[in-house]
């Protein structure tokens, strides 16, 4: 068993982030926590995702379920088709192969705890 507290998990830059529709506020960003890293669990892998204001993911899809716990901000998650707004406390469960982005909206920055499984992997689509 492993315990951890989330203050105490480093934070890892993961980068310029892709802006949410019509952002015009300047530079993005990502930052990840893995609170069970690769390598750590036969099973699944979990980390807390925060994004600055007005930072998404971008277009991808995973090809196992996702699921999304929003612990701070405000946010959306989005498919093709619907869009959410997501708030602390809301569980979003995203189906494989289901071509999504999340993040924070343009006025507030959002942290969520992602799971998915190990072994799992995303595909990337061109930023339209």
């Amino acid at each position: 068993m492993r315990v951890v507290t989330i203050d105490e998990v480093e934070k890892i830059s993961l980068g310029e982030a892709v802006p949410v529709p019509g952002w015009e506020g300047g530079s993005v960003s990502r930052e990840q926590q893995p609170i069970i890293p690769d390598g750590d669990s036969d099973n699944y892998r979990c980390s807390i995702v925060h994004f600055s204001k007005g930072a998404t993911t971008g277009w991808h899809a995973h090809d196992n379920d996702q699921i999304l716990v929003v612990t701070s901000g405000s946010g959306i998650v989005a498919t093709e088709d619907t869009e959410y707004e997501i708030n602390v406390g809301d569980v979003a469960h995203i189906k494989a192969g289901e071509k999504h982005w999340h993040g924070a909206k343009a006025d507030t920055e959002m942290a969520h705890l992602t799971v998915t499984i190990v072994g799992s992997n995303t595909a990337w689509f061109d930023q339209d």
